[in-house]
């Protein structure tokens, strides 16, 4: 992957790699953007540094094959995002689609036990790993999983506060925005 790209323009990085693949979308004052509209963010977002380290020795392309692959696991976690607990029937095929096309492989070697990812095609891996991600999360604490407080916000985080009380993407941003709004309220200024 090369080196050389833009800068992430993504306001919120850093989360799992489910996660970080659903906040691919995001509003702002300039209005709603998506990194996956091309090849172009597709690159930023595999080069960016949590998901090179998520996806270690897999290589897949930034190319429309990979692109489309991401967007219909995007789009399973949507789905999945939007019913946890009980999950829809079209989220869980969405979901078991992506999943079909993968597998983890164990095996032992002379120097111990080993864990491979297999895919069907390279350009499935970025696409398996962030579903397969999402497992974890919800045989982790399913709870934690959670879309932003702000009803104008579409980010979601995976929430490691100790107390699991985190209802922002980000404090900064729309936290402080909410603490601004409640202020101008109680003080009859908005």
């Amino acid at each position: 992957m090369p080196r050389n790209l833009p800068a992430d323009p993504r306001p919120l990085t850093g989360e799992p790699l489910s996660i970080d693949l659903l906040n691919t979308r995001w509003i702002d004052a300039a209005g709603y953007h998506d990194l996956l509209d091309g090849v172009g963010g597709l690159a930023i977002w595999l080069g960016s540094t949590p998901v090179r380290d998520a996806l270690g020795e897999m290589n897949a392309p930034a190319d429309e094959d990979t692109l489309d692959k991401l967007l219909q696991a995007r789009t399973a976690l949507d789905g999945l995002v939007r019913t946890v607990p009980a999950f829809g029937d079209d989220a869980l095929r969405a979901a078991n689609a992506v999943l079909d096309r993968g597998r983890i492989h164990r095996s032992l070697r002379p120097d111990g036990p080993a864990t491979e990812i297999r895919v069907d095609l390279p350009s499935w891996g970025p696409a398996w790993t962030a579903v397969e991600d999402f497992l974890r999360l919800l045989a982790d604490r399913p709870e934690r999983v959670r879309p932003c407080a702000n009803p104008e916000c579409i980010l979601h985080f995976y929430d490691v506060s100790k107390n699991g009380t985190r209802r922002w993407c980000s404090m900064a941003g729309c936290g402080n925005r909410a603490k601004a709004m409640r202020h101008y309220r109680r003080t009859g200024r908005g």
